[in-house]
């Protein structure tokens, strides 16, 4: 399992690459990092979207067609969906979402950007959003890139990656720390 991921981080690798050296050569960075950002959420979203681009029965072209048609709905730049088009013509839709996140990371990485992934039982609003950028900003410096997502089993508080470094302060970890402790005593 492990050297199948392997496998979709390479492609994904080379494919980010090769569409962030496209798009800034074309000077369309950000709105690439917009188109991709809204598919990788869109994808998140539906399952069958995500089906649709994992499936190995579908016919390539089904897909193509369909990918491009979201794509096109959406105002999709051009780049974006040429690229997305060839990713479907050389059968590699599969890998769509680690490529979009390859593009990113390379775009961050390039800017000087920090990635803190925060995970919350509920949706932050923009003042919390904001407040917890500027405390992360403080406490690692740099330009911080706040990737907001929700888990409700989390009951409360937040779970913060950065890099390889997590800080847990959920309800759902005190609360299994609690049981763990109780059940030593």
């Amino acid at each position: 399992m492990a050297a199948n991921r392997s496998v979709v981080g390479d492609i994904a690798e080379r494919y980010g690459l090769a569409l962030y050296e496209l798009a800034d050569e074309a000077k369309c960075l950000d709105e690439v990092a917009a188109d991709l950002t809204d598919l990788k959420q869109l994808i998140a979203e539906s399952d069958d979207l995500d089906k649709l681009l994992r499936s190995p029965l579908l016919d390539r072209d089904d897909k193509a067609r369909a990918i491009t048609a979201i794509l096109e709905q959406g105002g999709a730049n051009t780049l974006t969906r040429r690229f997305v088009g060839v990713a479907a013509g050389n059968n590699r839709l599969f890998a769509l979402a680690n490529m979009i996140d390859a593009y990113l990371a390379e775009l961050a990485r390039r800017r000087g950007e920090i990635t803190a992934q925060v995970t919350s039982a509920r949706a932050l609003n923009d003042e919390q959003l904001q407040q917890l950028t500027e405390s992360l900003h403080a406490k690692l410096g740099g330009k911080i890139a706040v990737e907001p997502n929700v888990d409700p089993s989390l009951i409360g508080g937040l779970v913060v990656r950065v890099g390889s470094r997590m800080i847990d302060a959920s309800l759902k970890t005190k609360l299994q720390r609690l049981q763990y402790a109780m059940k030593g005593a």
